[in-house]
Order: C-alpha cells, then sequence, then structure tokens
C-alpha cells in the first residue's frame, strides 16, 4: 500500500435547493474522500477509522470499496451513531453545514485499535482537524503521525476546518500547531491561515504565521484561496498557480479532490520526498492538483464528483 487516510467518514445529505427542500444521501467525510481522490488517480490507498455498526456504516464501507479503498484498518462500533452532516448550497455552489457530530462512532478510535502493521504498508499518511476536536480522537491522531515519523512515511495535514464541530476553541491552536509540527506537507484554505495568524500572531501580518510553519519543519506549505491564484513554500523557493476557471455548482469535496491530485502526483514520483521541496516539480504536481479540484466542484455529491486519472488531462 502507499496512502492511507486517518479520521472521519461521515454521510453527506446534500440538499436540492428547493422548497420544500430535500436531501440526497452521498458518502463523505474530509479523510476519506481524499482517500478515494488518490485510489481514482490509481494509488493504492487505505482508510482508517471508525464507523458506527449501522446502515450509515455499512454503506461508507461499501462505498471506499467500490471505489478500490482498502478497508482493512476500517473498524465498526456499536456505542455511537455515524455521523452525518447536512450540506447546503448558495447560488455559487458555496455549502453551509449542520453537523449531527458529537456523538459520532469517529470519534471513538483510540490509539489501541491501530494496527501497527499499518505503519509498515503505506509510505505517507494524511489527516485533517476534524480528528483533533475531543481530547481522546486527538490524542490517537498525534499518536498516527509520531508512529508514522517513526515508520518514516511522509506525513500529510489539511487543516479544512470546521469551527462549529469544536465545543470550545481552547485547545484549537495549541492541537493545529501540534499536528503542523509533525506535518510534512500543509494544505490551508486562505480563510484557515487568516484564523491561524489571528489567533497565534495577532497585529502581525500572515507571513509571520507562514514563516513559523516553515519552521516547524514542514516540507511544503501550500494555501489555496478558491478560484485565486495558489501559493506555495518550501525551503527551497515559492511560488504561485493559477487554478482553471470553471462555474462551480458543488464546492464539496474541491479540497479533498486538491489533496487527493497532489498526493496522486507524489507518490507516482519515486523520490516522493525530495520532490515535496522541488519548487518546479511541486509547480507541476499543484496544477494537475488544482485541476482535480476545478473538476470536482462541477459535481455534486464527494466521492462521486471525484475525478478519475482519465478525467484529468496534463
Amino acid at each position: 500500500m502507499s496512502v492511507v487516510c486517518f479520521g472521519e467518514a461521515l454521510i453527506d445529505f446534500l440538499s436540492n435547493g428547493q422548497t420544500p427542500e430535500s436531501f440526497t444521501k452521498f458518502a463523505g467525510g474530509a479523510p476519506a474522500n481524499v482517500a478515494v481522490a488518490v485510489a481514482k488517480q490509481g494509488i493504492s490507498t487505505s482508510f482508517c477509522g471508525m464507523l458506527g455498526n449501522d446502515m450509515f456504516g455499512e454503506f461508507l464501507n461499501q462505498e471506499l470499496q467500490s471505489h478500490q479503498v482498502n478497508t482493512k484498518y476500517c473498524l465498526f462500533t456499536d456505542k455511537a451513531k455515524t455521523a452525518l452532516a447536512f450540506v447546503s448550497l448558495d447560488q455559487h455552489g458555496e455549502r453551509s453545514f449542520n453537523f449531527y457530530r458529537p456523538p459520532a462512532a469517529d470519534l471513538l478510535f483510540r490509539i489501541d485499535d491501530f494496527n501497527p502493521e499499518m505503519f509498515h504498508e503505506h509510505k505517507l499518511i494524511h489527516v485533517c482537524s476534524n480528528s483533533l476536536t475531543e481530547s481522546n480522537i486527538y490524542k490517537s491522531t498525534i499518536y498516527a503521525l509520531t508512529q508514522a515519523k517513526k515508520h518514516g512515511l511522509t506525513t500529510s495535514f489539511d487543516m479544512n476546518l470546521r469551527v462549529n464541530l469544536w465545543s470550545s476553541l481552547n485547545h484549537t491552536i495549541e492541537r493545529l500547531w501540534h499536528v503542523i509540527s509533525l506535518s510534512d506537507v500543509v494544505k490551508l484554505a486562505r480563510e484557515e491561515l487568516e484564523f491561524l495568524n489571528q489567533h497565534s500572531h495577532a497585529g502581525h501580518p500572515k507571513t509571520t504565521t507562514i514563516d513559523a510553519i516553515m519552521k516547524a519543519n514542514v516540507k511544503c506549505l501550500i494555501i489555496t484561496d478558491g478560484g485565486n491564484d495558489i501559493q506555495y513554500f518550501t525551503k527551497n523557493g515559492h511560488g504561485r498557480v493559477t487554478p482553471p476557471a470553471v462555474q462551480a455548482i458543488d464546492t464539496t469535496a474541491a479540497g479533498d479532490a486538491f489533496m487527493g491530485g497532489l498526493i496522486a502526483q507524489l507518490m507516482a514520483k519515486h523520490e516522493h520526498k525530495m520532490a515535496i521541496t522541488d519548487p518546479k516539480l511541486l509547480a507541476q504536481f499543484i496544477k494537475h492538483a488544482s485541476r482535480c479540484g476545478a473538476f470536482a466542484v462541477t459535481r455534486k455529491g464527494a466521492f462521486s464528483a471525484l475525478p478519475s486519472r482519465d478525467d484529468i488531462k496534463t
């Protein structure tokens, strides 16, 4: 196996935008989306997480498998239900979320639930911030990243911040910085960089936070901004990539499609650890990833919107 994604898998109920409003069930959850995105790009991928022993958990497991994602490291629990998210879209395809979490099954994954084989069978582990919102799942995430580092895996973090999932912001910044310090690749949306800057370096320019991230041993920082230029930073240089212009109908899986495309490009490169610090290679990978993101926003849903390798022409 090459890539493992750890964290939440949940059900997105997507609005039809009409009155009366109805919702359609889609498989989702940021790390699960990334796992499918990588797999659809032709790279061997696993998903690790806790699912509810219910109709939604079974649906997610089947959907992951149907997209060639290995679910060997998925567990089921009777102690909580699978998380749900109701997603409404505005006229530009931008999302608003209402989460039914906590309680939720994905929050119950504990350190002892990890199969040690996972850290021997993969080259890269990817996580998001939704597995930091409560103390125990935060500890599990840190353990996964620490073990990954110990075993020589590349570590990837897409902040994907959902403030309404945090019962309190008292520990948010501390936990985000902890994960950043354990990550080789970090992706932030512009709004997430602003959030991090406001709470970590208030009164200072955003470059202060960018510098702090790079000093935390991050090899590659990527900042996305919707349809605007994507910025990237490595120890060997920085630059910008202009994403394709498209008419968005649903941005639900845009960032996850981007990460899937980026990770797939890294994994296709034999010396991927060197590639993430090479500005020229990174620009090529980001260009491909931005095409993946652009493809996804022109379709509804998450798994169903993610592009295959044949869908993206580089």
